[in-house]
């Protein structure tokens, strides 16, 4: 089984910046793509960011672009979410995820197959 695991998330001031990442580890595995999603309390769990694994072609959701931008490290198995000007709203728990086939659009849950436990990022007025 691929295990995920989140890092970096945190207290920060508006306006401030935290730099997530997501480790892929376990058996080996083939997979197209990373992305990141947010959940906070009481709403749905959104899109973010995602990155195609061997192009590095990213999308992002339109609040936040601009703001965060997705990396991946291929021989490391990670993939990062660097978050700068954090606002209030960017209050959730962030959890990454693998997509095992290629992205229709890369931006809706069902395409992802194995999801990371989340870290918890708090941005404060």
């Amino acid at each position: 089984q691929v295990q995920l695991v989140e890092s970096g998330g945190g207290l920060v001031q508006a306006g401030g910046s935290l730099r997530l990442s997501c480790v892929a580890s376990g058996r080996r595995f083939s997979y197209y793509g990373m992305g990141w999603f947010r959940q906070a309390p009481g709403k749905e769990r959104e899109f973010v960011a995602a990155i195609a694994w061997s192009a590095g072609e990213t999308v992002y959701a339109d609040d936040v672009k601009g703001r965060f931008a997705i990396s991946r490290a291929t021989a490391r198995n990670t993939v990062y979410l660097q978050m700068n000007s954090l606002k209030s709203e960017d209050t959730a728990v962030y959890y990454c995820a693998i997509s095992t086939v290629r992205f229709y659009r890369g931006t809706s849950r069902e395409e992802y197959d194995y999801w990371g436990q989340g870290t918890q990022v708090t941005v404060s007025s």
